[in-house]
C-alpha cells in the first residue's frame, strides 16, 4: 500500500504522555486479543516440529500478522512476506522516512515460531491456551516474542499519529528462531540492499531485570547444542545377568561428561570456552547488581519442602549479585536439555539399557566462537571412549555470542530518556544468558548500528518453561519507550549536520 506523505513534518521528540496513552488504548483493545489469537496456535519451530509445512501453523501465524499489519493502514508502510524455497517464511515491512533526508534505517527484529509445549503448567493454564489475568497473559510464544512485531507497529503509529519526523524503518520477522535462525543468514543476504543503511536495531526478543525501568541488553550468550549418545549393547538384557559385566551406558555417560564439567561446580574444564570479561561490562554488572540484588536469584521457581516446620528451599550456585549476573551472562554452563533410551517410569522393568542419549545445550561467552567450540566439543566426547564403547556426538548447530558494540551519545541519551517517561527510573544495562543469532549477523553486516535489544522477559516470565507470561503494563512502556528512541534518531542526524557544518 502506498499513501501520499506529509510535505512537512515537524523534527522533534514525541508527547510521552499521548504516546503512552495511545499505546495502552491499541494493547488493550486489539493486540491483547490477537496475542491471544497467537498463543492458541501451536506454532512451534522448525526444530520442534518436522512436519511444519504440512501442519501449516507457522504459515498461519505469518498470515494472521501480515493481515493485521495491512490493517493498520499506516502512511508509508510496504509489506510482503518473502519466501526462499525449502525455508521458514520471513516478514518484511518498510515505512519511509518522513520529514528529513536523512538516509539512515531503523531495523525492527522479531520472531513468530515457538519453544515446544513443556510440562508443569497450572491445571487452569496451558500452552495454547491463553489466559489474561492481573495484567499477564499466559501462553507460549506471546512474551518470546509474538508480540514483537504487534508492539514494532503500534510505535510506528504512535510516530505517525504525532506528525513526528522519522527515519526509514524496516521489519523483519522471522519464523526459524526457536530452531538457531538457520534460515534467517539466506534472508538477510537476499534483502540486503533493501534493508538500507541500518543506524539503529531494535530487537524485542530479550529480557528485563524487572518490570521498573527500561532494559537494555548488552551481550548474549552463544550457543551450541547436539546429540550425544553411549552405547554399549544392540538390545536390551536382563540387569541381573549383566550387570557387573556389561558396563552401564550411564555410568559412561558420565565419565564422558566428566571430561566437559565439573560437576561438583558446574565448571566446564575447556579453557577455550572461556573469556575474560570486558572491563565495562564489568562495571555495569556491578551497578545492575546493586539495582537487583537478591531478586537475580529470586526470581526462578526453587524447589521447596517442608524442614522442620520451616521451608527449606534449593539453593543457587551462588546468592552473590554481581557473581549471579556473571554466572548466567558470560560464564560457560552445560544443560542437558532432552533424554533418550529410557522407559517411562511405569515401563521400567530389570533390563540393563542397551544406550544412553542426552540433548545438550552449552552456553557461551559472547566471545568465544561458537564454530571451533563444537568441533572441540566433538573431540573431546568422542576419543578414546571407556570400554570402547560406540560415542557419538552430533551436532545440532550453534551461534556465536554477541557483545554490543559501545554505546554513543545520542543513544544513551534517548534510552534514559526514554525510560524516566515511562517508568520513572534511568534506563538499566544487562547482559542476557540467552542466544539470539541475528545479533552477531547484525553487529557484523553494520558495525556502526546502535542495538537496542530489549524485551518483556522479566522476572518469573518463565520463557520456553511452564506459565510462561508476557507483562503487559511492561509491554505497554516499552512500545512506547521504542517510539521515543526512534523519534530521537533524526534529530541526533541533524545535531550532527549542524556540529559538521559548523565545524567546516
Amino acid at each position: 500500500m502506498n499513501a501520499p506523505l506529509h510535505r512537512e513534518m515537524p523534527t522533534g521528540l514525541l508527547d510521552a504522555e499521548r504516546t503512552l496513552s495511545e499505546v495502552t488504548t491499541k494493547w488493550d483493545t486489539d493486540i491483547v486479543r490477537q496475542l491471544s489469537d497467537y498463543i492458541a496456535i501451536p506454532a512451534k519451530s522448525p526444530g520442534f516440529d518436522k512436519e511444519w509445512i504440512a501442519n501449516g501453523y507457522i504459515e498461519t501465524v505469518m498470515r494472521n500478522a501480515a493481515a493485521w499489519v495491512e490493517a493498520q493502514k499506516i502512511e508509508g508502510l510496504k509489506l510482503e512476506i518473502v519466501r526462499l524455497e525449502g525455508r521458514t517464511p520471513v516478514l518484511f515491512f518498510e515505512v519511509a522516512a518522513t520529514g528529513t533526508a536523512m538516509t539512515d534505517t531503523v531495523l525492527m527484529y522479531g520472531h513468530l515460531d515457538k519453544q515446544p509445549e513443556f510440562t508443569g503448567w497450572r491445571n487452569d493454564l496451558g500452552p495454547w491456551t491463553p489466559k489474561y489475568e492481573d495484567g499477564k497473559l499466559y501462553g507460549r510464544g506471546g512474551a518470546d516474542d509474538g508480540y514483537a512485531v504487534y508492539a514494532s507497529i503500534a510505535a510506528v503509529q504512535a510516530l505517525k499519529s504525532q506528525g513526528v519526523a522519522h527515519p526509514r524503518i524496516v521489519g523483519l520477522i522471522e519464523t526459524c528462531e526457536e530452531s538457531g535462525s538457520y534460515d534467517l543468514l539466506p534472508y538477510v543476504n537476499a534483502l540486503r540492499s533493501r534493508l538500507g543503511n541500518v543506524a539503529l536495531v531494535i530487537c524485542l526478543d530479550s529480557g528485563a531485570g524487572n518490570y521498573d525501568q527500561l532494559w537494555l541488553t548488552t551481550s548474549l550468550r552463544g550457543m551450541v547444542g547436539g546429540l550425544l549418545k553411549v552405547e554399549v549393547l544392540t538390545e536390551g538384557v536382563h540387569s541381573g545377568d549383566a550387570s557387573g559385566l556389561v558396563p552401564s551406558s550411564f555410568r559412561i555417560m558420565r565419565q564422558v561428561l566428566d571430561r566437559l564439567e565439573d560437576s561438583k561446580t558446574g565448571r566446564l574444564l575447556p579453557a577455550s570456552f572461556h573469556c575474560e570479561v570486558p572491563a565495562d561490562r564489568l562495571a555495569q554488572a556491578k551497578v545492575t547488581a546493586a539495582i537487583l540484588g537478591d531478586e537475580i536469584h529470586k526470581r526462578f521457581p526453587w524447589a521447596h519442602y517442608d524442614c522442620g516446620g520451616s521451608t527449606a528451599f534449593a539453593l543457587p550456585t551462588t546468592t552473590d549479585p554481581v557473581e549471579a549476573l556473571l554466572n548466567r551472562t558470560w560464564k560457560p554452563t552445560l544443560s542437558v536439555t532432552g533424554a533418550d533410551g529410557f522407559p517411562a517410569l511405569k515401563d521400567a522393568g530389570n533390563v540393563l539399557r542397551p544406550y544412553t542419549a542426552f540433548k545438550l545445550s552449552l552456553r557461551l561467552p559472547p566471545l568465544v566462537d561458537a564454530g571451533q567450540a563444537v568441533q572441540e566439543l566433538k573431540k573431546l566426547l568422542e576419543d578414546n571412549a571407556p570400554y570402547q564403547a560406540k560415542v557419538t556426538f552430533e551436532g545440532g548447530g550453534g551461534a556465536t555470542g554477541w557483545n554490543a558494540p559501545s554505546i554513543t551519545p545520542w543513544f544513551e541519551r534517548a534510552l534514559n530518556s526514554a525510560s524516566q517517561a515511562h517508568f520513572g527510573n534511568s534506563c538499566g544495562y544487562i547482559g542476557q544468558g540467552g542466544t539470539i543469532p541475528l545479533m552477531n549477523m547484525l553487529s557484523e553486516g553494520f558495525p556502526t548500528a546502535q542495538m537496542m535489544v530489549c524485551g518483556v522477559l522479566g522476572p518469573k516470565s518463565n520463557a520456553h518453561g511452564p506459565n510462561e507470561f508476557l507483562h503487559v503494563p511492561y509491554a505497554k512502556k516499552l512500545t512506547a519507550a521504542v517510539a521515543e528512541v526512534i523519534a530521537a534518531l533524526p534529530a541526533a542526524h541533524l545535531a550532527e549536520s549542524a556540529a559538521e557544518a559548523s565545524a567546516a
